[in-house]
């Protein structure tokens, strides 16, 4: 009797195998790299920096074959799909811009002596092997493999299927800033396809990979965070606010919130609820809601704001919790400060919230009372990134509550050990 063969158990042996040889690799590799001088590191990521320009005609037929393979994308998904020459160029500078920051390897972060003389030392160490797993945006792949690199941890990328091509293609750049450093290559590896099973044998590998990072959507996050057997660096939706306080300038009012919505709706950080005072939407609202239409955005309006404009949509209570990722936007009038915190407790994700006003008081009662991981005042969402931030690049956002929080780059990938100097002293 002929043995019947399971194709989906076949394909998780399969897919179990390969991240275990992949995970192995870099855990060999692990120690060669956290030990790495900062100008070998630095070697690799300028000539990779230089290979992305140089392939930038491969890394386009590449893109343009995985756009033309999935036609049935979004706007949203397409545009984060999409590379240019400029977006190639970025990817290129933040190669460049990670390799100009210090080593985060090995600073002594802090430092104190006991009564008895010992001599304490909390010293910055790389996390270990990271999984890194994300969708659809194909830079994530050079930026990750920027950040893991240069804090001395190798890295194995998983990106989705609608971007294979462009992956690897710019994995072959990285390849090639690591043979020019003498460095392995297991460093950066990535999945050998798009089997959803490979993802599932990283979150299982305890022992094998130490941190597991997804960037995507919710329906993946929530499958790491369900799955997982591995620590995991998360973050939730980007449901950001923006809030023009009484005290607001109003053409400084309009200038940010056209950009934090319209500059491009697919990003986390892009705003995805107004929220204003009522002491001022009579006059403001119009204006805001003016400038925004004639960029294209759409609207969800709740009924005070709908008494002001009565064109308005209606919005619902789930639409306040609504990560859009396109051109529309929540509209909400609110009562102050308190009113607005309110507001961003019940429907935020805890990933950016913006207030605009020339109040410093209400603006630093905003902040305060935030438990966003990022908060700005007069300026907009869309400034929460790593390249913005100074950081080169960024490996995600962390909205969660423990190790990082925001945008995450080289000292948030690092983890740390102690040492402790003595003269012979032993404990009574």
């Amino acid at each position: 009797m002929n043995a019947i063969t399971d194709p989906a158990a076949d394909s998780a042996a399969i897919a179990r195998a390969a991240l275990e040889g992949a995970a192995q690799a870099a855990r060999a590799a692990a120690t060669v790299l956290s030990r790495a001088p900062r100008p070998v590191k630095d070697l690799a990521l300028t000539t990779a920096a230089a290979s992305l320009r140089a392939r930038s005609a491969e890394i386009l037929a590449a893109n343009a074959a995985d756009l033309a393979a999935a036609p049935e994308l979004t706007d949203a998904f397409r545009d984060r799909l999409t590379l240019t020459p400029a977006r190639i160029e970025a990817m290129a500078v933040g190669l460049e811009e990670v390799a100009a920051l210090p080593d985060p390897v090995g600073r002594v972060l802090a430092e104190w002596t006991r009564p008895n003389g010992l001599v304490f030392r909390r010293v910055a160490q790389p996390i270990g092997v990271i999984g890194m797993i994300y969708e659809s945006r194909p830079n994530v792949g050079a930026d990750a493999a920027a950040l893991c690199l240069k804090a001395g941890s190798p890295v194995i990328l998983r990106g989705g299927r609608e971007s294979l091509n462009s992956a690897a293609a710019i994995h072959a750049c990285i390849l090639d800033g690591l043979r020019a450093a003498g460095l392995p290559e297991a460093c950066v590896a990535t999945a050998p396809n798009t089997d959803r099973a490979f993802v599932g044998a990283m979150l299982r590998a305890a022992g094998l990979i130490d941190l597991i990072i997804p960037r995507g959507g919710k329906g993946l996050v929530t499958r790491v965070l369900e799955e997982a057997r591995v620590p995991v660096l998360a973050h939730a939706e980007g449901l950001c606010h923006t809030y023009v306080h009484e005290g607001a300038d109003h053409g400084m009012a309009r200038s940010v919130l056209a950009n934090a919505k319209m500059r491009r709706t697919g990003v986390c950080g892009s705003t995805e609820t107004l929220l204003i005072d009522r002491a001022i939407a009579p006059d403001l609202l119009p204006l805001l809601v003016g400038d925004l239409r004639a960029l294209g955005c759409d609207f969800r309006a709740d009924e005070a704001a709908r008494a002001i404009l009565p064109a308005l949509p209606a919005a619902s209570e789930a639409d306040f919790s609504t990560e859009w990722l396109a051109p529309v936007l929540n509209v909400a009038v609110v009562d102050g400060v308190e009113s607005a915190l309110d507001h961003i407790r019940r429907h935020g994700s805890e990933h950016t919230e913006a207030i605009i006003t020339e109040d410093a008081g209400a603006a630093q009662a905003f902040l305060d009372g935030l438990g966003s991981a990022v908060g700005l005042w007069n300026a907009s969402t869309q400034f929460c990134d790593g390249g913005e931030f100074g950081f080169g690049a960024e490996i995600g956002i962390a909205t969660g509550r423990l190790h990082a929080r925001g945008p995450v780059g080289l000292e948030q990938l690092c983890t740390w050990r102690y040492h402790v100097i003595g003269t012979g002293q032993v404990r009574p």
